[in-house]
């Protein structure tokens, strides 16, 4: 109890210190006025809705930085990263939906910012609406495309981006295989990494690293995303006055946001995210119905389904979760060992398992602890032609290499061995140096009717 009315009394005073930190924090935010303006908007939902854009404005970066990040290019003044963020009205769940920046939109009557030209309606891709019209016509296209009504409008260039990382510590990121993108620098082995501003910036801009292309790439900033509010919530930072004005120092010096979005709001945020986890977020992509849809004059964009992006949009109005309800663990069950990233995912994967010692009920052991992790074993387990082998075998045809490699994984110490022509069924021989089955699971893949994450299924296990 005693603890629990420290803790009452330490967030208390955080919220007075706090008070004081962001009242004097919030004249270095750049200030934008993206609802100037704006007539017929959507009603407004239940829940908080913030439009989240990642800019590449690069204009205070180093030279140095610019080399060793491959930042050199110039800028389109355009949105690189935009993100559709729903807080819900109890404040205990924060939806975040990726909006493809080759989006097929069609773009309200506006005047261009930079030549005073009027344009009628036409079509564009979403992230053209920054460069026409800033984030007024960003702000009021992305109204349009989902009927859901922005609250808040916050911009983070690569700068802003980078100094937000490292303020937090850096960000811990998981991969399976190795990741390695020429255009923006990134190279990274198979394993678990932390990552600083600059690599951080690397890994979400990374477009060349697998055949999703963009698509592939609003995932990676989605894990991003949930890695962040781990590291967030986790060491404190919105508990601790002092670690909350060393960050908060950091990244408001470089963002933009409208003037609505002042001292109070973000107080009143941060109280809000307190109780936070990465199991509170949830991510989820705009439903594609062509992701090549081309347009005379554009280019191949990205076309949404209508019907199931409209259900999408209403369950945010309706302030309703996106990700399937989860079965709660039986009180007083043990926590389940952290399982190893591995590239195919263990229910993919055919297994015939034999017994190569002596020692009665191995082969059965080794069948079942496969199982247990998700491998699809034939459940039949057969006595080997080897009767004394000391390092358990693995064989595999050399057709399904990185189906070997997942499952030798889970067999710490085992030897791997391609026989040609074998088929697609792995066949494992257990050695006198088993011991147990190491748990490994794929990366998490979307599901439910909105193809959604939550956050503790993104981040490293």
């Amino acid at each position: 109890m005693r603890v629990a009315t420290g803790l009452s009394v330490l967030v208390l005073g955080a919220g007075g210190i706090g008070h004081a930190v962001v009242s004097n924090l919030e004249g270095g935010i750049g200030r934008v006025d993206p609802f100037k303006d704006m007539k017929n908007r959507p009603q407004s939902g239940h829940g908080t809705n913030l439009l989240l854009v990642g800019t590449d404005g690069r204009d205070t970066i180093t030279k140095e930085e610019k080399r060793k990040y491959k930042l050199g290019g110039a800028p389109c003044h355009c949105t690189d990263t935009i993100m559709l963020v729903h807080l819900s009205a109890d404040k205990q769940r924060a939806s975040v939906v990726s909006l493809p920046r080759d989006s097929y939109a069609e773009i309200p009557p506006h005047t261009d910012r930079t030549t005073g030209e009027k344009h009628s309606s036409h079509p564009v891709k979403l992230n053209a609406a920054y460069a026409e019209g800033g984030p007024t016509l960003t702000v009021r296209t992305v109204e349009h495309m989902t009927g859901v009504k922005i609250d808040h409008y916050l911009e983070v260039d690569f700068t802003s981006f980078m100094k937000t990382v490292d303020a937090v510590g850096g960000v811990q990121i998981c991969t399976a295989r190795p990741m390695k993108d020429s255009y923006t620098g990134l190279d990274l082995p198979a394993g678990t990494h932390r990552l600083d501003g600059g690599q951080a910036l690397q890994y979400v801009r990374s477009r060349h690293v697998d055949v999703g292309s963009d698509l592939g790439r609003m995932q990676r900033q989605q894990k991003f995303m949930a890695a962040l509010i781990k590291q967030a919530t986790g060491n404190g930072v919105l508990l601790n006055p002092v670690k909350f004005q060393q960050v908060s120092a950091s990244v408001l010096g470089s963002v933009r946001a409208d003037e609505g979005f002042g001292t109070e709001e973000m107080l009143a945020l941060g109280k809000a995210m307190k109780d936070f986890s990465p199991a509170s977020s949830e991510f989820a992509s705009v439903p594609v119905g062509n992701p090549s849809f081309p347009v005379k004059g554009i280019g191949s964009t990205v076309q949404w389904d209508e019907a199931k992006s409209k259900k999408l949009f209403q369950a945010l109005r309706e302030d309703r979760p996106l990700a399937p309800a989860k079965p709660k663990p039986a009180a007083g069950a043990p926590k389940p060992p952290a399982a190893t990233l591995v590239e195919v995912a263990p229910a993919e994967i055919r297994v015939q398992v034999y017994n190569g010692t002596p020692k009665d009920g191995l082969g059965k052991d080794v069948d079942a602890g496969l199982r247990a992790t998700g491998f699809n074993t034939t459940n039949a387990p057969l006595n080997g032609e080897l009767r004394n082998l000391e390092r358990t075998l693995v064989t595999y045809d050399p057709r399904w290499d990185r189906s070997a490699k997942s499952l030798a994984t889970a067999l710490p110490g085992s030897e791997l061995k391609a026989v040609k022509g074998q088929g697609a069924v792995m066949e494992v021989t257990a050695g006198s140096d088993f011991t147990k089955v190491r748990p490994v699971r794929a990366e998490t893949k979307q599901s439910g009717q909105f193809s959604t994450v939550t956050g503790d299924e993104a981040v490293c296990p």
